[in-house]
């Protein structure tokens, strides 16, 4: 008998016929002999809604309170869910993520998992019940509750996976897996039957938002192959997995693309060791993360440092960053909020020449000017103007031939 954990997403539970539909899918696994573990999430926008309604009441909910009001969402999924399956006859429990035993750290919004104890859904399961699980939370070692940021119970059902020790991590979604390109831009983007934890964290980390780099991470870590497929139809999938084919005939993966992208520029900074910790650790104490950094070549012990963070961050890493500007004598700090990137990946890149200069060409002949660059061994990665992302995405899907991708 294998045990298998799923997860389905806001989309697929946004109402009582589509939380019906996905009892029905889950159902269908328990009778084909499987144990069953179930990770939800909120119903459709209800945690965008518990967002705004609390900044309709304060500009600064405290934190603590905070995760606790987000993590009601999953609840309310998990147990309709539940009640749901027994109706149709199925033995079936709804847990929080502390009654799963998912413990986090207290980094409130962003925590992250320190561990599974999984004794209690066992418990559950010798009980031939079906575990429904709230996702995108967890309990503090004083329990307090916790919640794991965006893309958090796709963490929760990876980690859970690998707490079980399950057969395999199922990733319900409303696309038919992981595409070459984001098919609501592009329209010839192909669906791949299977990718490597690699690639995958690559895309994950530049852009697309089937899922999220934390679980990929985890998957990769305890080896969990990860199916990535459509809640709506019977569709095959994309299997995240380890494997690599002995020949790889399209040697690019996939084109991800981001617009949630900020560049500030340190202008005149001296030259000397020491300036750049001065500048990004109070940056990491902020929580802000930084992501593609460059510094000119110094001329007279004087260079330009520029980096990129996210657009939400921008407002307060400019904070972060003025005094620091003016304590070290560079001559000033400019930003721009109107960028987006857009990445080429695939592991047939490794060691394989031309595919930059053809990446660099097709945005040229597009008229698309690069701002910064940076690479990776199965990546590379254009910053450049927001208006021309779209434009970019679908030239470099046809230029390195991803319409015939399978």
């Amino acid at each position: 008998m294998s045990l298998i954990v799923q997860k389905y997403g806001g989309s697929s539970l946004a109402d009582a016929k589509k939380i019906k539909n996905v009892a029905y899918r889950v159902a269908a696994t328990s009778d084909a002999g499987n144990r069953v573990v179930v990770v939800v999430s909120a119903m459709g926008d209800t945690t965008d809604e518990l967002v705004e309604l609390a900044y309709s009441l304060t500009d600064q909910p405290p934190a603590r309170e905070f995760d606790i009001l987000l993590s009601t969402g999953e609840i309310v999924s998990s147990t309709l869910l539940a009640m749901t399956l027994e109706a149709m006859g199925y033995a079936a429990i709804s847990l929080s993520g502390a009654q799963a035993g998912i413990k986090t750290d207290s980094a409130y919004s962003r925590a992250r998992i320190l561990g599974v104890n999984p004794k209690r859904i066992e418990k559950e399961l010798d009980k031939d019940r079906i575990v429904i699980v709230a996702g995108f939370q967890g309990v503090t070692e004083d329990m307090d509750t916790t919640t794991l940021g965006r893309g958090g119970s796709d963490t929760t059902a990876v980690a859970l996976a690998a707490g079980l020790k399950a057969e395999a991590c199922h990733i319900y979604t409303d696309v038919e897996g992981i595409y070459t390109a984001d098919p609501h831009l592009v329209t010839g983007a192909q669906s791949l039957a299977e990718i490597g934890y690699e690639e995958m964290l690559e895309l994950a980390t530049y852009g697309a938002k089937v899922m999220h780099p934390r679980a990929v991470e985890l998957g990769e870590l305890f080896n969990i192959p990860i199916l990535v497929a459509s809640s709506f139809k019977n569709s095959p999938g994309t299997l995240i997995h380890g494997g690599v084919s002995m020949e790889v005939r399209n040697k690019v993966s996939g084109i991800a693309h981001d617009l949630n992208v900020a560049k500030i520029t340190v202008v005149g900074v001296p030259d000397r060791p020491g300036i750049a910790s001065s500048i990004f650790e109070p940056l990491a104490e902020a929580g802000i993360s930084v992501d593609t950094i460059v510094q000119n070549a110094s001329i007279k012990n004087i260079t330009d440092l520029t980096f990129t963070v996210a657009k939400g961050d921008l407002s307060r890493a400019m904070e972060v960053i003025r005094p620091i500007a003016e304590s070290i004598d560079a001559l000033q700090c400019a930003s721009d909020s109107k960028l987006g990137k857009v990445s080429v990946i695939g592991t047939g890149m490794l060691n394989t020449p031309g595919f930059a200069a053809k990446m660099f060409s097709t945005l040229s002949r597009e008229g698309i000017n690069i701002q910064l660059i940076t690479t990776s061994e199965i990546r590379i990665t254009c910053i450049i103007d927001e208006a021309k992302v779209g434009e970019a995405v679908h030239a470099l899907h046809r230029a390195f031939e991803l319409e015939q991708a399978k």
